[in-house]
């Protein structure tokens, strides 16, 4: 019998087995990736396009283009497309990011023959209506009015536009970028950028021979290509020169606070050392922002720190938002803690509980085959390959206080920090 007051063992991590995908190109130049796996008769099916080069012209056609692909098309209404995927207990989502835009369907085997030509429909034959626009254009205005009333919204709007510039990465949407999309611009985006050759189409799940045939026959002799997509690469960072950007409210209760800079992105040798000094600082629930600023001092609710990681650099960011008469103190506990990281070594047992942090998370965020996909599109995307996560699992159990050290003082120089502060300071 479990004596239920003791402690289970603990139990070091020695090594983490992920799934590795079979790869297949369809004739049209589509490169397939199958994670077979898993008991029950389900798939989940992503179509991941490479976004269009960003036109600071045009900034909100990759964004309004994939956002809409479900509003209609040649011989399907909106509501027929949704009643189509519900009566066969399917999910069909789209999603935007930075430089991906996707599509993605979970769907019950045996009724794949039904599901997949709805998107086959959509892949091909998406028309974004022009009252579906008006409307879509008018909600996102809506929601930006009232996004804009926060503080902690604004801050970091402002922040990445010093970050990152007139890029797709510092974009802040406008009311008149919502006003001046077009439908004749948004079909021909989607007519050159959602093609099979530049789609990466990841399937996980139970696959079965037929399923995958069926999947296969599909996607490949009916979906050609049209005209080449002209550049799907992404514009250089371009950091703006002034390091300080307060926008005031006089009325403000609290404050938000972004700070941050520039760094490297996941490519580089540093990132991964560079992940767990961003822990021991910010990056979970027992950082050290966390037990001064919200535990110790009581200026916030939460505080954390991060880092972006995109093809064309990253960035190293702080947010919280704090009670508007503490706005000074709380930056300046801020700068304390990272001066800390540079003069003082990160005790032993404070480095074996993030390590064990760390590769726990890890460890417990592959909970299914889509985790292990999830994971694959992660190095994919950046050009690695799962050496990366070997090399993660070694980085996190070695990486010394030393090491720790040497990189605070490398690339966290809080002189050189963007400071946004909306609110009160």
């Amino acid at each position: 019998m479990i004596d239920r007051k003791l402690a289970p063992d603990f139990k070091a991590i020695d090594n983490i087995n992920l799934i590795k995908p079979e790869h297949t190109k369809l004739d049209n130049g589509c490169n397939v990736y199958c994670f077979n796996s898993g008991d029950q008769e389900l798939v989940r099916i992503e179509w991941v396009f490479n976004n269009l080069r960003f036109d600071a012209a045009k900034p909100l056609l990759n964004m309004a283009v994939n956002t809409m692909l479900t509003e209609g098309t040649n011989t399907l209404t909106a509501a027929q497309i949704a009643d189509k995927i519900d009566f066969y207990g399917a999910f069909l989502q789209v999603d935007y990011a930075y430089e991906n835009s996707q599509v993605t369907l979970y769907s019950l085997n045996k009724h794949l023959h039904h599901t997949l030509p709805v998107i086959m429909d959509i892949l091909t034959g998406s028309v974004f209506p022009e009252k579906e626009l008006e409307t879509f254009k008018r909600n996102q205005q809506q929601k930006l009015q009232v996004s804009l009333q926060k503080n902690d919204v604004v801050a970091r709007r402002d922040f990445n536009k010093a970050i990152y510039g007139d890029t797709i990465y510092g974009l802040g949407a406008t009311f008149d970028n919502y006003k001046s999309l077009q439908r004749d611009d948004m079909l021909a985006h989607f007519k050159q950028m959602y093609q099979p050759s530049n789609c990466t189409l990841i399937i996980a799940g139970k696959i079965e021979p037929d399923t995958l045939t069926l999947i296969k026959n599909t996607f490949d002799k009916s979906w050609t290509n049209g005209e080449t997509p002209t550049d799907i690469t992404q514009p250089e960072l371009q950091p703006a020169k002034e390091l300080f950007y307060f926008t005031e409210k006089p009325d403000a209760l609290q404050s938000a606070i972004r700070l941050g800079l520039p760094v490297i992105n996941r490519n580089h040798p540093d990132f991964q050392p560079l992940q767990v000094l961003n822990t021991v600082l910010g990056g979970y629930f027992g950082s050290r922002l966390m037990a001064n600023i919200r535990e110790d001092k009581g200026y916030t609710y939460g505080i954390g720190s991060g880092l972006g990681s995109f093809k064309q650099g990253g960035a190293f960011f702080i947010a919280t938002e704090v009670g508007a008469d503490v706005c000074r103190s709380a930056i300046n506990e801020i700068e304390k803690e990272i001066d800390l990281l540079k003069t003082q070594l990160v005790p032993d047992e404070e480095l074996s509980l993030v390590r064990n942090f760390m590769l726990g998370s890890l460890l417990g965020s592959l909970e299914n085959v889509f985790s292990h996909a999830d994971k694959f599109k992660s190095i994919y995307f950046a050009g690695l390959d799962y050496d990366y996560y070997d090399q993660y699992a070694s980085t996190v159990k070695n990486v010394t206080a030393v090491e720790l050290k040497e990189l605070a003082n490398k690339y966290l120089n809080f002189d050189q920090f963007y400071k946004v502060i909306v609110g009160k300071y």
